[in-house]
């Protein structure tokens, strides 16, 4: 085929723009990670506020921003995801051991541990109980002597109503001490983070909450922790504060802190925050992390956890059951 000068120009002048188009186009960009969501079931300065900020700072190649969903000591923050958004594979939401206790009393509805996708636990806490720092209270004995004299003197703070896990925790101390649940004067708030700002204010006199809100404050020299609900006492702020069990009361209460997606997230973004969350706990950043969160060390992922919780729930509904708290 003959080819006339003219158009040969033509082809080369092509050929050289496409090779020069090739040449200029740009690599691929690095895949943007969309930002996730850690959703906290309470306002902010409790517990579950602490667990997304503890994932915020485990996953820190994946951005996370902090949304508060309080209502129903988690209830809302539960049936909005199971619901409205329970397909989304950057959400994840804060639990606790309260969360499992209040699936385990049908708190949640018809609900069970089944219903959500169990991504982490990252770390433990433990019940403890306090006081303000100008109390007249030293110890657990004295408290619960006080509260059994005059129960309708002692307002006890608490995230949650009548068969929340603080409660429950007062509950099973004051059986110890000869004490009726049901004269107990309890005031609930929706998470530790407000019972602490009511303490402070002298609005009750004692909360029922967790060690690792308790040593925020306990910085600040306001307040007396009277007991850790925990087998052996606590390294860290907490390291002088004597457990329950030293003081008469044969009581533990830990508790799992992690987070949790939606029933319809694909296999494939529910494994990725499982590597994510497996691969962060194996460093040391991690460990210091947890303990500036004033969390202590428990790791689990996966099926494992799933497993766990499924046992962990029925556990709690037995504890429940002997105070009448099961639905």
């Amino acid at each position: 085929m003959h080819i006339r000068p003219a158009n040969l120009t033509f082809l080369l002048c092509s050929l050289l723009a496409s090779l020069q188009a090739v040449a200029a186009k740009p690599e691929p960009a690095a895949e943007k990670h969309e930002t996730a969501t850690c959703i906290v079931p309470a306002k902010p300065g409790g517990g579950m506020d602490l667990t997304c900020k503890l994932a915020q700072a485990a996953t820190a190649s994946q951005p996370m921003q902090i949304n508060y969903l309080p209502g129903g000591v988690g209830a809302i923050a539960w049936t909005t995801i199971i619901s409205q958004r329970k397909a989304e594979g950057n959400t994840l939401v804060a639990y606790s051991g309260g969360s499992l206790l209040n699936l385990a009393e049908g708190k949640f509805g018809k609900s069970d541990a089944s219903n959500v996708r169990w991504v982490a636990a990252i770390g433990t806490d433990y019940g403890m109980i306090a006081v303000r720092k100008d109390s007249p209270y030293k110890n657990l004995r004295e408290l619960m002597d006080a509260i059994k004299s005059k129960p309708a003197n002692i307002a006890i703070g608490a995230g949650g109503t009548v068969g929340s896990q603080d409660w429950l925790k007062m509950a099973q101390i004051g059986k110890q001490a000869g004490i009726d649940s049901k004269t107990m004067r309890l005031v609930a708030f929706e998470g530790g983070g407000e019972s602490f700002t009511a303490l402070l204010a002298d609005h009750v006199q004692a909360v029922s909450g967790d060690a690792s809100e308790a040593s925020l404050h306990a910085r600040d020299d306001k307040i007396r922790v009277l007991a850790i609900l925990s087998d052996a006492r606590l390294p860290g702020p907490l390291a002088n504060v004597p457990t329950a069990r030293e003081q008469g009361f044969d009581v533990t209460w830990p508790i799992i802190r992690g987070v949790y997606m939606g029933p319809q997230v694909s296999d494939k973004d529910y494994q990725k925050w499982v590597s994510y969350f497996q691969h962060a706990m194996n460093t040391p950043a991690f460990d210091e992390q947890r303990k500036i969160h004033g969390l202590f060390p428990f790791a689990m992922t996966g099926k494992e956890l799933t497993d766990y919780i499924q046992k962990a729930v029925a556990n709690y509904r037995l504890q429940a059951k002997e105070f009448g708290m099961v639905r």
